[in-house]
């Protein structure tokens, strides 16, 4: 059995996923094709979400409320981001839509990709397939801008990004 070496940004991009996918038959495959990840990524991602009490034996189910701690208490820890340089790319954190409503700033996070539609300061995502993926499904991509709330967000923008993940997260 392969030794647990620590989470890895994509896994929760791939939890997340297998979170809000109806589905309970979605094969590898599936979950590769709608996250631009490989299949033996995708495999290894589950692998170690198993080994640290996330999803069940299947592999199939994630433990909502253990992935809402890490979620919550620490995803900012070990999937820390400082924002860099003015890039064109898709909105994320505070500009996604949702949050741009209940927020003002005076600068955007983006995260860069030359399609993009702002101009704003560069978050990393936490896999580079992200911006393919989050314009094929907007609860994802609305979570992962929540997540991205988290990484370098303020308190309040903290606390309402928390809220909305707890929503989709927690029965």
């Amino acid at each position: 059995m392969k030794e647990h070496n620590g989470m890895r940004p994509q896994d929760i991009v791939i939890l997340l996923k297998v979170l809000i996918t109806n589905d309970l038959n979605w094969q590898y495959r599936d979950l590769s094709a709608s996250l631009n990840i490989s299949i033996s990524e995708v495999s290894q991602s589950l692998h170690r979400s198993h080994i640290a009490g996330l999803v069940d034996e299947s592999r199939r189910r994630v433990h909502r409320s253990s992935l809402m701690e890490f979620i919550e208490h620490g995803l900012h820890y070990v999937f820390p981001q400082v924002p860099g340089t003015l890039v064109t790319g898709i909105p994320t954190a505070h500009s996604h839509s949702f949050f741009k409503a209940h927020f003002e700033a005076e600068l955007d996070y983006v995260w860069p990709d030359d399609t993009g539609w702002i101009r704003g300061l560069s978050i990393q995502p936490l896999h580079r397939g992200v911006t393919m993926a989050v314009r094929k499904d907007e609860q994802l991509y609305k979570m992962l801008a929540a997540i991205d709330i988290l990484r370098v967000g303020r308190v309040r923008e903290i606390k309402l990004a928390l809220a909305e993940l707890k929503k989709d997260i927690l029965p």
